[in-house]
């Protein structure tokens, strides 16, 4: 018998005879102190946000593209890494054909060993979208899929984010009934606040140590 099969065999026969207890849980614990009226979403989060070094710009559907552009020229970055495929890449990309002044677009439209010393070597920036975002605990929803891979968000030094003002939930177990995760986690999901940091070395806080050094959310008022 393996180590594994000896531990679990231990557990089950420690539950023989035992009654299980009953499920007392309130929902109201979890949502009631964290739930907001729609205009204090956008404050609560940004409030959280920016506590932790993230930069929040407001912003529309329709003049995201040329916000973006002015902060990849004012921060002096040389190109931006987009999924061309998305409906936010493909907005970049015909407001980028009619600005040719502003800096490179680069396609994220090929295997990661393909091009994986200029993804982390050369790539400053990049951009994504988001699934919404938690206003109780500042938080980005990021949902990594085939047209953005988690490298997108992880692997450029500033990082990029769309967020529609209308995908902002009040609390994580709002986000967890309305996506039915109890029904089956997700595969990738993460939950972003703000740039990648650590106090690992002499407790010494320091960014961009594990992923982008800079996070930028955009959010866009739809409503």
């Amino acid at each position: 018998m393996s180590a594994k099969q000896n531990i679990l065999g231990k557990l089950r026969k420690s539950l023989t005879g035992t009654t299980p207890v009953p499920d007392n849980f309130d929902v109201d614990l979890v949502t009631a102190p964290y739930t907001y009226a729609p205009d204090q979403r956008i404050p609560q989060l940004r409030k959280l946000m920016e506590a932790v070094h993230t930069e929040i710009h407001l912003t529309s559907l329709e003049t995201w593209p040329a916000l973006l552009g002015k902060l990849l020229q004012e921060r002096q970055l040389p190109s931006l890494l987009i999924a061309p495929t998305t409906a936010h890449g493909q907005q970049i990309s015909q407001h980028w054909a009619n600005n040719p002044t502003l800096p490179t677009l680069k396609a994220y439209n090929r295997p990661m060993e393909e091009w994986k010393a200029e993804l982390f070597n050369d790539t400053p920036a990049s951009l994504t979208g988001t699934l919404g975002a938690i206003a109780a605990t500042g938080s980005l929803i990021i949902w990594p899929t085939r047209e953005e891979p988690r490298l997108m968000s992880l692997a450029p030094t500033v990082h990029f984010a769309l967020l529609k003002a209308s995908e902002i939930r009040d609390n994580f177990y709002q986000v967890q009934q309305e996506f039915e995760w109890a029904q089956g986690m997700p595969t990738n999901a993460l939950l972003v606040s703000g740039p990648s940091k650590t106090a690992d070395i002499e407790q010494v806080l320091a960014y961009g140590a594990h992923g982008p050094k800079d996070l930028v959310v955009l959010i866009l008022e739809d409503q």
